[in-house]
């Protein structure tokens, strides 16, 4: 079992397990006691209530073990600590528009389709600090954009920062004391690998370099 056990969604009932392990050929899965053996595992996993049923997911230990289980533990120890990260993220974000783009990244990470699993995060991240910087007030943030681009139309809604350039954004997020001047130059590494993943080119990424944006941007935007 992968963290993303259905559909992309970090939980499932134990009656959605069943069916999925009855459709993967499980030996034995029809008689196979899925709610008791969750309710056995312990730190492994969390429950929440939702109506009549719990929904289940993997906690980091769980991610862990199972990774662990696949045998990508000793091989890619990358993608199992890029995995972790990602999935402990996923459970602490509220607004559902952040927490679909991480979704989308862990997804994409997982099947290998790393260039996109670095625009779909480096969209996620900027979305975040996009809603700090509109909290944090409109007037004080335009001032901050216009003091690095005068042409840019002034925000009035989160939604005006798709005319607002990336690296504007991030210049003006450091004048709002947002990042700071070694994570605004990360951010702005981080940002060129996004180009470079986005654009028709040649260029694919190592795991490596893609666990290293993920820990960065992470870490520095959440």
């Amino acid at each position: 079992m992968r963290f993303n056990v259905l559909n992309g969604t970090p939980t499932t009932t134990a009656s959605e397990l069943k069916i999925q392990l009855i459709s993967a050929r499980f030996p034995n899965a029809k008689k196979f006691n899925v709610a008791d053996v969750l309710s056995s595992a312990g730190e492994l996993v969390s429950a929440s209530k939702s109506g009549r049923s719990f929904n289940w997911s993997l906690t980091t230990s769980g991610v862990s073990y199972t990774t662990k289980l696949l045998g990508l533990e000793l091989s890619q120890p990358e993608i199992v600590n890029s995995v972790n990260t990602l999935s402990d993220l996923l459970s602490k974000i509220a607004d559902p528009d952040v927490k679909d783009y991480i979704r989308e990244s862990l997804i994409c990470f997982e099947v290998d389709a790393r260039r996109a699993a670095v625009v779909f995060l480096w969209t996620g991240a900027i979305r975040h600090i996009q809603e700090k910087a509109v909290n944090g007030g409109l007037t004080l943030l335009n001032a901050a954009i216009a003091k690095h681009d005068q042409k840019t139309k002034p925000i009035k809604t989160i939604n005006d920062f798709s005319a607002v350039k990336d690296v504007t954004q991030l210049l003006a997020f450091r004048e709002l004391g947002l990042l700071d001047k070694g994570e605004w130059q990360t951010m702005q590494e981080g940002l060129d690998l996004r180009n470079r993943c986005g654009h028709p080119t040649k260029y694919h990424p190592g795991i490596a370099k893609v666990s290293a944006f993920i820990e960065d941007v992470v870490g520095i935007a959440f």
